[in-house]
């Protein structure tokens, strides 16, 4: 595969067997980062501050996500450095997350944020939510947002919260309506549906 990568005839939307390999990467870079939050979620139980601790090792989180993908040749180790530096957007969204610039001064603010909030489920909805509307990196943000929003329920005592896939459709609905509308009761509800 990586031969392939480098000589530019690693065509995952046009191969199958490329496709798998892909999926196989994101699947070993999901594993690899619930490993790193359950390790964050272990000192979270052991009475750290469960805001330092995500605040401290969402990057880690991050980094393990992608790991797969710098050892295939898809990205440069240096891709997994710090927060995005250029804008992005998101498919199918009216959302456009902040500036680089802005995400630099912002997710600080969210910790610190998090870091003064007592009531564990305001912190994983809101951790989600900003997290996700802040976008600081190039991809995965849905995932550490979601890894964040457990962390934080962990925290309070409640389930690892799952967002079942025949439910998606609504949660990105939910998702949009709070990134669009300055309104998140329907996240909120939603989120709520599903805390066990």
């Amino acid at each position: 595969m990586i031969e392939k990568v480098k000589s530019g005839n690693w065509k995952p939307d046009e191969d199958s067997s490329d496709a798998e390999q892909r999926n196989a990467m994101a699947t070993r870079g999901y594993w690899q980062a619930f490993q790193a939050v359950k390790e964050s979620i272990k000192k979270i139980l052991k009475g750290d501050n469960p805001s330092e601790i995500a605040d401290n090792d969402h990057r880690v989180w991050y980094r393990e996500l992608f790991v797969p993908s710098v050892a295939a040749g898809l990205l440069k180790p240096s891709d997994l450095a710090g927060y995005r530096t250029n804008q992005v957007y998101i498919r199918g969204s009216m959302h456009t997350p902040l500036s680089p610039d802005a995400v630099r001064n912002a997710i600080p603010v969210l910790f610190d944020l998090l870091k003064n909030e007592p009531d564990a489920r305001v912190r994983a909805v809101l951790g989600h939510f900003v997290f996700a509307y802040i976008h600081p990196y190039a991809d995965g943000n849905g995932r550490i947002a979601r890894f964040l929003m457990n962390a934080m329920f962990i925290s309070g005592g409640y389930d690892w919260t799952i967002i079942p896939v025949e439910r998606r459709k609504e949660y990105m609905v939910a998702l949009e309506k709070a990134s669009t509308s300055e309104d998140i009761t329907d996240f909120t509800v939603f989120l709520s549906s599903l805390v066990g």
